[in-house]
């Protein structure tokens, strides 16, 4: 057994890491999920595992979330994993627990893929997002639990994505890739202060869930890794994002809410997220609306944001096929440095789970403001196209938006299909967005 005064300094750190996060002056969503010290403190050692790199712990990772759902301690259950590395295959999380990884300690996905569990599709894709049928298990996952913490002094959860990364490139995946972290039918979780990296897929990706708390988290891909998206909110409500580092090599946060005919049908949409202080770089979008938008997509704040190095700095993303709706969307206090394009919202983004898609299924994008954003070193400013001119994307507001490119020549907006209004924006903006500088305001988008 682990003796006491070690299984007692990570309980007692995470009631330090509280406290210092309800004194932050700054705004945040400390408190949504509440945190909690277990009753009951034990070790992935008591289990046998062994911390060396070379030995597979699948095993005690299974024994101690048996243990942890079928003893139900009274309080919930801290599970201890040690300084060490910590070689698994994929495993579940269970409610009422805390994972807790100690400074030095990496809980390591194998390389060995042939024996990776299969699950079902989920219903609002209908298929693996990138192979039709089933998906690969995702290597830490929790399904229809509650009251999860992950946490410890900024240990590391590596998927070991390499060997996945190169089955998509030689186009030898018989399924769709595993994520690193996925919470389904979940509620009332919170992640903090922990190290992800090398995801096989998307890095966390949050899907039928509620009552989610992501802060002070660094998550990591290298930029050439494929769909390796940071944090995915997905058909979920109630979700807060804030204090991160994510450098990946796909969309540093992605909300979605399902794909095409099956996320109409599903209905589930994705409202009430938060997302603040996002620092990172990426080859795509910073900040990602869609493309995924079937469920609906409805009151999204987004504030606080430094990208450097990025694709394109804030990206809203739909297709026709998709349905549902984007409303009311905040993004304010955004500060961007070597951007090829500051903000794009686009009809024409995405492709289709298969041929049986709505082609009359036109999304609705209406309620937008983007406001206080600055970016240096930006090719071009941006472009806003909807779809059709009969459903033009409406109530875009741009306020205080301005960009500084390189070189002598100063490119301009792009606009269709779009109507709104736009308050001391630099350059011009498009004559779609109506100049609104002697009102101050954009009230009057229409």
């Amino acid at each position: 057994m682990v003796p006491f005064e070690v299984l007692l300094r990570p309980a007692a750190l995470l009631l330090m890491l509280l406290q210092c996060s309800m004194s932050m002056m700054e705004e945040s969503c400390v408190g949504v999920v509440p945190m909690k010290q277990r009753r009951e403190m034990i070790s992935i050692t008591d289990f046998g595992a062994v911390g060396d790199g070379k030995t597979l712990n699948t095993w005690p990772f299974k024994k101690a979330m048996y243990r942890i759902s079928h003893q139900r301690h009274k309080g919930g259950t801290l599970l201890y994993v040690p300084p060490g590395v910590w070689l698994t295959e994929s495993f579940s999380l269970t409610s009422h627990m805390t994972l807790f990884l100690a400074r030095g300690a990496v809980i390591k996905a194998t390389q060995d893929t042939r024996n990776w569990s299969l699950v079902d599709p989920l219903p609002s894709y209908g298929r693996g997002r990138e192979l039709p049928g089933r998906r690969y298990m995702s290597f830490v996952q929790g399904d229809g639990i509650s009251d999860v913490i992950i946490t410890g002094e900024n240990g590391t959860i590596d998927g070991q994505g390499e060997v996945w990364w190169s089955m998509w490139r030689q186009r030898s995946l018989r399924f769709t890739r595993p994520n690193l972290i996925e919470f389904k039918n979940s509620r009332d979780i919170l992640i903090f202060n922990v190290i992800f990296q090398n995801s096989p897929f998307w890095n966390i990706h949050l899907v039928y869930c509620r009552n989610v708390v992501i802060k002070h988290v660094t998550v990591l891909a290298p930029r050439d890794s494929p769909n390796t998206d940071g944090i995915d909110p997905d058909s979920s409500s109630n979700i807060c994002i804030e204090d991160a580092f994510i450098s990946t090599g796909d969309d540093l946060v992605a909300v979605k809410s399902g794909w095409d005919e099956y996320g109409i049908a599903y209905g589930r949409p994705s409202s009430g997220i938060t997302i603040r202080r996002i620092t990172g770089s990426s080859p795509f979008s910073g900040i990602a609306i869609g493309s995924e938008t079937s469920g609906g997509i409805d009151n999204i704040l987004v504030e606080n944001v430094d990208l450097y190095n990025t694709g394109i700095g804030i990206h809203i993303k739909t297709n026709i096929g998709r349905g549902g709706h984007i409303r009311n969307v905040t993004v304010a206090n955004v500060r961007m440095r070597r951007v090829r394009k500051g903000i794009r919202i686009a009809g024409d983004v995405g492709d289709h789970p298969d041929e049986y898609f709505n082609r009359r299924a036109i999304p609705t994008v209406d309620g937008v403001t983007i406001k206080n954003v600055r970016g240096v070193q930006v090719l071009q400013p941006g472009s806003m196209e909807g779809i059709i001119r009969s459903a033009p994307f409406t109530r875009i507001c741009l306020s205080n938006v301005k960009f500084w490119g390189v070189g002598p020549r100063r490119a301009a907006w792009r606009c269709s299909s779009v109507r709104g209004a736009a308050v001391d924006v630099r350059p011009r903006p498009c004559s779609e967005l109506a100049d609104t500088s002697s009102s101050g305001s954009c009230s009057r988008t229409a």
